[in-house]
Formats: structure tokens, sequence, C-alpha cells
């Protein structure tokens, strides 16, 4: 382990993973807002509100699995240094603005578990990394949408014979307020597994430098000022995902829209409290693809759609190799 830095560089770090954290949320805005506002249930800027709200009180339900797996579960915590949390942070916040910027939702957990992965290899080789952790991480980057779709289109299913006798007119109006408590969840399982991966890796920080003693946890003002840095970022929103999201994957209605919310607000909740750092942005998009294909499979556009599991699938080495190349460069420089 590298010696201890000073406490200004301490902090400017910590202040680096909470930016990250602030671009996760403006990044994955588009997660928690995009079915309300593309069925006009909301309009944008009140979306946004309601979505961080529920993105910061989302520590109040669930325990810390999540940044326990991130902070010692993907790479060995004895070899992380401070140039090593650097590296991955700079990995993970170059390919989000990048994804961000060409509005391709691509996931921000799987960017800062790459860049964990690059940076942790660049400094100790393939034995820094905890297999069963990495492991479990990329087998959810095709369980998380495969679940949202399947649990999306049981539900598009299920309802549509439950209304089967009801108007249009009725259906519309009952899943429109039904929709304020669907999105509720979704926006709380966002919160609940994202800040979460943000916190391990402060966490973990302090760790390498013998700021927790000789446990490894995650203190209450982390997981504060990541929940608040985590809404601050929804609350500003990401306009351009939000519109990929809502409505170039298919179009929904109010119904279609509380489904895919559900189906993958019950995905969420159930990999947060199993502790495995899942894509938000993986979920919600399998999840919107189900309802669409519930009504055919036309109304899917797939090409689109086809373009995001590409950028999916690239996350992970891209940002492994920037933090590697970026680990490589402050060790030059240093």
């Amino acid at each position: 382990m590298d010696a201890t830095i000073a406490l200004p560089l301490l902090i400017g770090l910590v202040a680096v993973a909470l930016f990250f954290d602030f671009l996760n949320g403006l990044h994955d805005a588009a997660n928690s807002i995009a079915t309300i506002v593309s069925t006009r249930v909301l309009r944008p800027h009140y979306a946004v509100f309601w979505a961080a709200f529920f993105n910061f009180i989302a520590f109040l339900f669930f325990g810390l699995h999540v940044a326990e797996t991130v902070g010692k579960g993907i790479v060995d915590a004895s070899i992380v240094t401070p140039a090593v949390i650097f590296s991955a942070l700079v990995g993970a916040i170059v390919w989000n603005i990048v994804t961000w910027v060409a509005g391709i939702p691509s996931s921000s957990s799987h960017a800062l578990i790459g860049g964990l992965v690059g940076a942790g290899v660049a400094k100790a080789g393939t034995g820094a990394i905890v297999w069963s952790g990495l492991g479990k991480t990329v087998a959810a980057i095709v369980l998380s949408p495969a679940t949202g779709f399947v649990l999306a289109l049981v539900l598009v299913l299920l309802v549509s014979w439950l209304f089967v006798r009801q108007t249009p007119f009725a259906v519309d109006n009952t899943f429109r307020v039904l929709q304020f408590f669907s999105a509720s969840l979704y926006s709380l399982g966002h919160g609940g597994n994202d800040a979460q991966k943000t916190m391990g890796i402060i966490a973990v920080l302090l760790y390498s430098q013998g700021m927790l003693g000789q446990s490894f946890y995650v203190p209450l003002w982390v997981v504060l000022t990541c929940q608040s840095a985590l809404a601050l970022g929804t609350l500003l929103g990401g306009w351009r995902i939000v519109h990929t999201m809502g409505s170039k994957i298919t179009r929904l209605n109010p119904m279609q829209g509380f489904c895919a919310e559900t189906g993958g607000a019950i995905t969420l909740f159930a990999a947060t409290w199993l502790g495995v750092p899942v894509s938000t942005t993986h979920t919600i998009t399998g999840a919107i693809i189900g309802v669409g294909a519930a009504r055919r499979v036309s109304a899917v556009r797939w090409g689109i759609a086809g373009n995001i599991v590409v950028a999916w699938v690239i996350t992970l080495p891209a940002t492994a190799a920037i933090s590697a190349l970026t680990y490589f460069v402050t060790q030059l420089a240093g």
C-alpha cells in the first residue's frame, strides 16, 4: 500500500468521486423519469424534482450491501491506493461525458466497475481482481435487462387481462395516477443502487488511508453526501438521454409506463438487497423493450436498441483501458 497522502489531496479525490456521483445522476436521470415524461403524466421539470427526492431518501430503505461489493468485492481492497481510485474515476467520468454528449444511455455503474478493474490490474495485475464479485457484476449485465424485460412483459399481459372490460379512457386515467407510484419506486431503486457505488469508492479510499481503522465500513457522512450528489445530478436532468429512452425505443402510454417502471423497480430492489451493483440503464431499457414487445415486436425500434446494447458491451473494456492508461500516466508523472 502506498504511503498516506496529504489531507487536501484526499479531499480532492473525494470531491472527484462526488463529481462522478453527480454525473451519474445527470447521466441516469432518464432512467427515473423517461417513462413518466414520455407518457406526459408529468412535465420534465416536475419529474426531475420527483425523482431527485426519492433518489435522496433511498438510503433510509436499503442496506449498504452494494457499497460493500464495490468497495471490497471488485478489486482487493489491500491494493487500492489514491492513484487507483483517481484513475478509476477518470475512466468512468470520461466515458460518462462521451456517452452523455452522444445521447447514448450507457451504464455509469459499469463504467465505474470497468474503471476499478482497469486501474487495479494496472497496479497489481489480474491477481488484484476479486473474481466472485466481478463475475456477479458481469452476470448482471445480462440478467438485469432480461429480468426487467420479462417482468415488464408479464405485467403488461396481466394488466391487459385485468382491465379488458375497461374503456381505454378509464385505463389511461387509472394508470396516470399509478405511474406516480411506479416512478417513485423506480427512483427509490435508482438511488438505492447507484449512490452506493460512489459510497464504496470513497469508503475504500478512506480505508486505504487508515481512516476507518481495521474494519471496512461506510461512514454516515459518506452516505449523505453521495445521496445528495446523485439527487442533485438527477435534478439537473439529462435531456438527451431522456429523449432516447422515452421515445426512440418505443412509444409508451401510461399503462405501459407503469409496467416498465414497476418491472424495473422490482429488479433494482432485488439486486440492491443482494448487494449486486446493477445498471439502472440496462434495467429500464430492458423493461421498456418488454412493454413494447408485448404490444407487437415491430413496435420496438430494434436498430436503436441494438446501438444501446453495443454501448453496454464496450463500456467495461473501454473504461478499463482509459483507467489503466490514466494509472500509467500518473505513475510516470509521479
